[in-house]
């Protein structure tokens, strides 16, 4: 019988996703599972104060409780077979530890950076007053600093910003701009962003008090992903132009995001390990050697505010040019 390294390991693979992600901050484990992949949340709305009048009684408010269910639907597996032969001769190194740990940083690190940006991006751009598309050159050094500065000013987010919830990512371009602005006087400092020895490093610095993050590895900073590849992974959307006499639909490519921001009071990665499962020789059929098989459900959730129920904590602005190569 198979053992379920999932829920024998889950704390060290919570930490190796912790410590390898950019969007660390964002991913909880604090979730309520209501069933195998759904939990939910509640938002609740209340009225304001009315004028007291001294000759009648108390105004009657209204307030709205809703439990709202979230499913999580990033549904993955991956399965490897590692020949019987290749763990002899590599001295076992070729085992469950470390073909777990290396698909953990190059493969799940990745695409749990790439969900979220994504994820707060689309959902940015279905929001009015919440998005935007700029060439990447207009970032000059001597604009590069009002033009973050303006975003931070964008509908409520003064309101996060406040309360030191924010984070704004942004491209290396961008940060290569702002360390040469004559108006940013921050010191930009390469900062390790989670403890422990295994932290990914990148060039962090903040304004009015936000986080500013280079994404370094952009590849996993658009707007839109396949999920769906033929090497498996993940790349950015590809523009496809219609062609009716083979009926091929158009498809918009994704866009390289110039800047993300995002509230940790509202955005979330909920990961959710299925099951991870390692086979020894003999024990399955598909093949003379150790079976590794990995499934995992996650998501991202952009939650709305707790006073009229309307997202107003995330900001995207992407580049213009859609993705073709």
């Amino acid at each position: 019988m198979a053992l379920n390294y999932a829920e024998q390991w889950s704390p060290e693979l919570l930490e190796i996703l912790m410590q390898g992600t950019l969007t660390s901050p964002f991913v909880t484990s604090n979730v309520k599972w209501l069933d195998a992949k759904t939990f939910h949340f509640t938002q609740m709305s209340v009225s304001g104060y009315k004028n007291h009048d001294r000759n009648g009684g108390w105004n009657r408010g209204n307030y709205a409780q809703t439990d709202v269910a979230y499913t999580v639907e990033h549904d993955r597996n991956i399965s490897f077979l590692v020949d019987k032969a290749d763990v002899d001769e590599t001295n076992e190194t070729a085992s469950i530890q470390n073909i777990t740990r290396v698909f953990e940083q190059t493969q799940v690190v990745p695409e749990t950076d790439a969900l979220f940006f994504s994820k707060v991006a689309q959902k940015a751009q279905e929001t009015d007053g919440y998005h935007s598309s700029t060439a990447t050159s207009a970032y000059t050094k001597a604009k590069v600093f009002s033009m973050l500065k303006d975003i931070l000013a964008k509908g409520k987010l003064r309101r996060y910003k406040a309360n030191g919830t924010l984070v704004m990512y942004v491209r290396s371009e961008i940060m290569d701009a702002l360390e040469q602005s004559t108006e940013f006087t921050r010191k930009i400092e390469m900062t390790q962003i989670a403890e422990g020895g295994m932290g990914i490093e990148t060039r962090v610095t903040d304004i009015d008090g936000v986080t500013i993050m280079e994404v370094v590895d952009d590849e996993r900073f658009y707007d839109a992903f396949d999920w769906d590849t033929e090497a498996g992974g993940f790349a950015p959307l590809k523009k496809v132009a219609a062609d009716s006499s083979h009926g091929v639909e158009a498809v918009t490519g994704a866009h390289k995001i110039n800047v993300l921001v995002a509230c940790g009071q509202t955005c979330k990665t909920v990961p959710k390990i299925s099951s991870i499962y390692y086979f020894a020789p003999g024990a399955h059929t598909e093949g003379d050697g150790y079976l590794y098989q990995n499934r995992s459900l996650s998501d991202v959730f952009v939650f709305p505010n707790g006073k009229d129920g309307k997202i107003d904590s995330i900001f995207v602005d992407v580049d213009t040019t859609e993705y073709t190569a």
